[in-house]
């Protein structure tokens, strides 16, 4: 009886403990801390305004994400290879104006999304070739094709607003009924592109090594890795991503906006590290930066809706910056 009773006391200390060490691999996981923070979020905001919880509303806060929500995804690329791309909206700009101009000058509108798509990834080489030939901080690089992208926005365009686009640019804006709520084709390319990304940095052994490589470049490379192809393909691809981006932003603009993109590398990063991306480079998942993504957009949304001045929503962000950033530091030491 005695053995028994032991026996049992046992099993039920092994299960305790089986339970409490699966509680914490999931509280460890890089996408829990943006679902609750975005679930909080969501949650304060529906008790403060009865306009928050809406299917148009929430609808309404993806479309006004999914610009920024898949520059975020180049740019977690980058940042997972411990690098940084301060251009991204500025190559975003300058591809819509490519390919407005190209399509309303008449150039069939399919060819003239390809060359804007192909204008950014061009700008994407040309980061990434500099930082691995030339060795230049990729913070460098990026700043200085922030401006040349900048420039070339505004001469191409003449500083004209184009519009008159043709309706295969702008398809992407249009909606679709989902329930009692209109969907835009856009947010549904911006979650499958979401997918797509996590699907490759998880299961292929492309993404294994753009981790491996932010995570100990020197350790990548001696183990096979050629660390300089991956980081000019990484660039590269970040760049025809961000003219995805500008696809999306035509859909939802109707227009060609040279003054477009002026923020948005600063709002890619700020999702980004709310998605609970390392900016050293190696840890982090891209459906954290889909909360993240969200997490802005909630938080400007929800404090528009109370009749917050837009500077607090600028105020607030930049505070949860810091946090972020704070919080993943403190991570890293922890790691180390």
């Amino acid at each position: 009886m005695s053995d028994t009773t032991e026996t049992s006391v046992t099993d039920r200390t092994e299960q305790v403990r089986s339970a409490s060490a699966k509680v914490t691999r999931f509280a460890t996981l890089p996408t829990v801390g943006p679902l609750a923070a975005l679930l909080l979020a969501c949650l304060f905001f529906s008790l403060s305004t009865d306009r928050f919880l809406t299917g148009g509303n929430l609808s309404l806060v993806v479309q006004q994400v999914m610009e920024v929500g898949t520059l975020a995804i180049g740019q977690t690329v980058v940042i997972l290879t411990a690098g940084i791309d301060l251009s991204n909206g500025a190559a975003m700009a300058f591809g819509t104006i490519v390919m407005t101009r190209l399509a309303v000058g008449g150039l069939p509108a399919p060819l003239a999304i390809l060359l804007g798509i192909g204008v950014c990834a061009a700008f994407g080489a040309l980061n990434g070739t500099l930082v691995t030939m030339a060795r230049l901080p990729a913070f460098i690089v990026t700043l200085g094709t922030l401006n040349i992208a900048f420039a070339l926005t505004h001469i191409y365009s003449r500083d004209q607003t184009i519009t008159g686009l043709p309706k295969t640019l702008t398809a992407l804006g249009q909606t679709f009924p989902l329930g009692n709520t209109d969907v835009t084709y856009g947010s549904v390319v911006m979650l499958a592109m979401f997918v797509i990304g996590w699907y490759v940095l998880r299961f292929t052994a492309a993404g294994r090594h753009v981790y491996a490589v932010g995570d100990n470049p020197e350790a990548a490379r001696l183990s096979g890795i050629s660390t300089r192809r991956l980081l000019i393909t990484v660039y590269t691809v970040a760049g025809a991503i961000y003219g995805v981006a500008g696809l999306l932003l035509v859909g939802r603009t109707a227009v060609g906006d040279p003054q477009a993109g002026q923020t948005d590398n600063l709002d890619s990063i700020t999702a980004v590290v709310l998605g609970g991306v390392s900016l050293f480079g190696g840890r982090g998942s891209i459906i954290g930066v889909l909360f993240g993504a969200l997490i802005v957009g909630v938080i400007r949304n929800g404090l528009q809706l109370m009749g917050v001045a837009s500077i607090y929503q600028v105020l607030i962000t930049g505070i949860l910056v810091i946090l972020a950033v704070g919080v993943d530091q403190l991570a890293r030491r922890r790691r180390a």
